[in-house]
């Protein structure tokens, strides 16, 4: 394992080194995506659907380390000031870290084995003891986390067997179940596994904190925060009201990651570009492709319905309130609609679920995207709105 990491890491520290910095960032992203695919392609041919001596999960989060890195340098070597955003500018490296500082960088342990990604400047603040607070302690913080995750993985062991993926593939769910049924399992199911990505990640924030890693500042009434390295925000991504939020609470350094070097940048289409970069990340199971393509319908059906129907809730505050509920729980459903794939891996299995529900998912959101603006007009529903509120008042 770690003579790959070794080998990926180097080769990628060649390249910032010499070659030049105006296409040195998207060479780096190129390479430790290709030593990263040719890896995931080696685990499909030899433990298909297993887990066992896995070493791309260290890749993928070297792969996020050494690729925002390397636009870092070029934001700090080749850009000016003006030429960034806030968040590029932040960020920015202006010159090449010395061998001890890289390789510090890419197998810190706090994060090595399963994150979370911390930028490498957080980091430098880290090392360096910029972030260090007097009377802060993060103890009460990994406390909780820890057993948040305790009890996630008590969770994974005695409840998600009852609730096995695998039961999609089953005759007597595809031919006998009724589609209520069927659309049931496929919440329970999808939600009960999402204790294992609960556990690894919390436990891997709870480490960092107790280091003393990921101290973000303090809130409005002064207690102080420790999610400058998070994955997760359980409560808000089950609750999310959209699929934006659930987004932003779910795997959160892996989206800036992706938003820092793909969302960001892309010239056009970036959701579809970014979702497409986060399934190569994942690797070549066929689900992954399968949830991430619905994950770009989706996101984009739900931009379009947000414009046209929300405004139409807003003139109330009970018709608002009906809204968050509606939306709270048509985001659970789609969630489930579109994650299975992820979770189920299978090609054949994946189309024989959305058979059975004649891709309905997919019909509404493509109805969501080219249809509904015509029948209900964003500008038309924003001034009906408006008006609405106006004469109640």
């Amino acid at each position: 394992m770690i003579s790959h990491l070794v080998v990926q890491s180097t080769f990628c520290y060649l390249i910032m080194n010499y070659v030049s910095p105006q296409l040195m960032h998207r060479i780096v992203l190129c390479a430790s995506l290709v030593y990263l695919s040719v890896m995931h392609l080696m685990r499909l041919t030899y433990d298909y659907g297993g887990w066992t001596v896995d070493v791309t999960g260290p890749l993928m989060i070297s792969t996020q380390k050494v690729s925002s890195l390397a636009f870092s340098l070029h934001d700090g070597l080749t850009e000016s000031d003006g030429n960034l955003s806030p968040e590029q500018k932040r960020r920015a490296v202006r010159h090449v870290p010395t061998v001890l500082e890289y390789y510090s960088y890419i197998f810190h342990f706090q994060a090595l084995m399963c994150g979370p990604l911390i930028f490498y400047n957080d980091y430098l603040d880290f090392v360096e003891g910029k972030t260090c607070v007097k009377n802060t302690s993060p103890n009460m913080i990994v406390l909780r986390k820890v057993l948040v995750s305790i009890f996630c993985a008590l969770f994974l062991v005695t409840i998600v067997p009852f609730f096995p993926i695998t039961y999609l593939q089953d005759p007597k769910f595809l031919n006998f179940t009724p589609w209520y049924s069927k659309l049931m399992y496929l919440i329970l199911s999808t939600s009960v596994v999402r204790s294992k990505y609960y556990h690894a990640w919390l436990f891997g924030e709870a480490v960092c904190n107790a280091s003393g890693m990921g101290f973000n500042g303090y809130t409005a009434d002064g207690h102080s925060k420790w999610d400058l390295m998070s994955n997760v925000d359980i409560i808000r991504f089950e609750l999310s009201l959209n699929f934006r939020e659930t987004l932003e609470t779910w795997n959160k350094s892996t989206q800036m990651w992706l938003r820092y070097i793909a969302y960001d940048r892309a010239p056009s289409h970036k959701t579809v570009w970014t979702y497409l970069l986060s399934a190569l990340w994942h690797g070549f199971y066929p689900g992954y492709y399968i949830t991430f393509l619905g994950g770009a319908i989706f996101t984009l059906a739900a931009r379009s319905i947000r414009r046209s129907v929300r405004p139409l809730f807003q003139s109330k505050r009970s018709l608002s309130r009906l809204y968050d509920v509606i939306t709270c729980v048509t985001t659970r459903i789609a969630l489930a609609y579109i994650v299975f794939p992820f979770i189920l891996l299978e090609y054949h299995a994946s189309l024989a679920v959305y058979k059975k529900f004649y891709f309905s998912g997919h019909l509404l959101a493509l109805t969501g995207i080219f249809i509904l603006p015509h029948l209900i007009s964003p500008i038309r529903s924003s001034l009906l709105s408006s008006r609405k509120t106006i004469h109640n008042k």
